[in-house]
């Protein structure tokens, strides 16, 4: 059980203090102050009903709360999306169980529909008694009517209708009443049709077949890892991040919280990046989770075919993102605009993608699923595109908005192409160019070790073939099977990263905009996932102490509930970016999975060893 925390005495809550739920098709943030404070309906990338989390005053909210809150802490219902904040007052003690209902009989291990469009908060007094305050407060203009059966809401704004109903009557959406111990208070809010919601089922039998479906997939994962309890929760976050309909998986939950307060690196990560999804199945994969693969890899290719090329990132119906505007109306997360909707990084080229696509086929293959002729053809084309698109100046893994470079992470992940492509026609007798393919990746992994590489700095670099400053993403390579980590080159990227990216603590910066310029000129955190793939290194070098020492370190930044942001404020440790972070989660679980071979005895999989043609 998490320990008793003061109630938050500034008008924004620390991100951390934060907790995530959500049904496979939308998701929201429930702050430690019994908040909802962040909330899109219908889906991730929808419009926000609530997004308090981004202006207090006027982003709109839905509070229950006892009058007088002194303390509090969260927990989540064990191997569930399921979350609980408990809520001390001066007078007694408030449980408030919040979820997102799942249909009977859901099996999330399938993409398919399981949520019933519906938010249940259980408010329950286990001791003393309180004056517990409920205020639904949608952002923007609504319109409420009492009904037989609770208060309609409409919304305008975000073109939805809500449906309030309570276990006790309720002289409107914001109210006080006075409940002692063991009283309780149930509120659905719900924006589906009655028959989608499961209406004929008891409050109880709703929460309790959300609790069933969710431990049945939980059960699939395969934690026999360090921290056990970390990767689980890592799990059950994706899981939330994915989109049950098509196996889309987004970035992240929210839009534009801060990567520097007072800057303006604010971004919307809702939508789905190819790289992040990819990275995603390779780690849902690697625990025991391989179907969610099909269902990105399946999403993914329709979305890139939809007009002739891949695009780096899009909406979880496998479309363009709407145009990236600012949000005039928002003050931002501790007042720090601005607020974006939207994101521009969906017209940069990225040549990456290239090699994400082709590496999830693989992965897919390789435990027995079948590639049909026709997404045979399509990965093909990818691969024929790969051949020539690395030589082209892209926008890189970190969409800088200055103009495209030569990425040295881009040409390895078109090399990861070739190689995927080439491994796959030979082993499934395939159609295609497969000699050529694999001779073309041969040659262009060694373009990477000559032409990436700075002797001066004695580390691979940023940019192919002119000198370029250090990138922490040039440790993804032995991830990505480019380069094995124990490579001397690799060795000494590895060392030059820590030294020179550090930021204290077993923390990385991605890069130093003073030298590697993104057209922004400012600071940010130091980013997570960088710190994950430096364990990974580690372990594949031999240095398996060093790798775990790190591993824990980073756990240690993990939020009370198990939750991890995009980056970390070296300065004082606290949470910066989009939360929960898709791939923050991602680095966890695989370096989990790493550290758990090396403990074995077992040859990472990183090794020169583990090589195969």
């Amino acid at each position: 059980m998490n320990e008793w925390s003061p109630a938050p005495s500034a008008d924004y809550l620390p991100i951390k203090d934060h907790g995530l739920i959500g049904d496979g098709r939308a998701c929201a943030l429930v702050g430690r102050d019994g908040t909802v404070s962040f909330m899109c309906l219908p889906r991730f990338d929808a419009p926000p009903l609530f997004c308090s989390l981004l202006d207090r005053r006027r982003g709109g909210s839905f509070l229950l709360a006892p009058d007088g809150l002194r303390l509090s802490r969260q927990h989540y219902v064990e191997d569930t999306g399921v979350l609980v904040t408990e809520l001390r007052a001066d007078t007694g003690i408030v449980e408030v169980t919040d979820a997102f209902l799942l249909q009977p009989g859901a099996r999330l291990e399938v993409s398919t529909p399981v949520g019933a469009g519906e938010l249940l908060r259980h408010a329950r007094v286990t001791q003393g008694s309180v004056d517990l305050r409920m205020a639904l407060r949608p952002r923007g203009e609504t319109r409420a009517e009492r009904q037989a059966a609770g208060w309609q809401l409409t919304c305008p704004q975000q073109s939805v209708k809500l449906h309030l109903t309570t276990s006790r009557p309720l002289p409107g959406p914001e109210c006080t009443l006075h409940l002692s111990q063991g009283e309780d208070l149930w509120v659905r809010l719900r924006w589906s049709e009655p028959q989608a919601a499961g209406s004929g089922r008891s409050v109880s039998q709703c929460l309790d077949d959300t609790v069933r479906a969710w431990r049945r997939w939980s059960a699939f994962v395969v934690a026999d890892t360090p921290r056990p309890d970390l990767v689980r929760r890592s799990a059950i976050t994706l899981k939330l991040l994915d989109y049950a309909e098509n196996g889309a998986i987004v970035a992240a939950a929210t839009s534009s919280l801060p990567e520097h307060i007072g800057g303006d690196r604010n971004w919307d990560y809702r939508y789905v990046w190819i790289r992040d999804a990819a990275y995603t199945v390779f780690a849902l994969r690697r625990i025991g989770l391989p179907d969610e693969a099909g269902g990105f890899l399946h999403w993914a290719l329709t979305a890139a075919w939809r007009d002739g090329r891949p695009h780096v990132l899009y909406d979880v119906d496998g479309r363009p993102p709407h145009p990236e505007v600012i949000d005039a109306e928002l003050e931002g997360y501790h007042r720090s605009a601005p607020v974006r909707w939207g994101n521009a990084a969906a017209e940069q080229i990225q040549h990456d993608v290239y090699g994400e696509l082709l590496d999830c086929a693989f992965q897919w293959a390789a435990t027995g699923r079948p590639l049909s002729a026709d997404l045979w053809y399509r990965l093909s084309g990818l691969a024929e595109h790969a051949r020539t698109a690395w030589r082209t100046p892209d926008h890189g893994i970190w969409e800088v908005r200055t103009r495209a470079r030569p990425f040295t992470y881009s040409a390895a992940m078109c090399q990861v192409a070739l190689d995927r492509a080439a491994r796959l026609a030979t082993r499934l007798h395939l159609p295609g160019n497969a000699a050529t393919w694999a001779a073309e990746a041969d040659r262009l992994a060694g373009r990477i070790i000559h032409d990436a590489w700075d002797e001066r700095a004695q580390a691979f670099t940023e940019h192919l073939g002119a000198t370029g400053a250090l990138d922490a993403s040039l440790l993804a390579l032995p991830l990505r099977r480019v380069l094995p980590a124990d490579h001397p080159r690799m060795i000494a990227t590895t060392q030059a990263t820590a030294q020179r990216l550090g930021a204290g603590d077993g923390l990385l910066y991605r890069y130093l905009p003073q030298e590697s310029p993104d057209g922004l000129d400012q600071p940010e955190g130091a980013f997570l996932l960088c710190s994950f793939w430096l364990v990974d290194n580690l372990a594949g070098q031999g240095r398996t102490d060093e790798a775990a020492e790190l591993f824990e370190k980073l756990c240690s930044y993990a939020s009370p509930l198990g939750l991890l942001a995009e980056q970390i404020d070296p300065r004082d440790h606290s949470f910066r970016g989009n939360f929960p972070q898709a791939l923050s989660h991602v680095g966890l679980l695989s370096s989990a999975v790493v550290l758990a071979r090396a403990e074995r005895g077992m040859r990472p999989e990183l090794s020169t060893h583990a090589w195969f043609r």
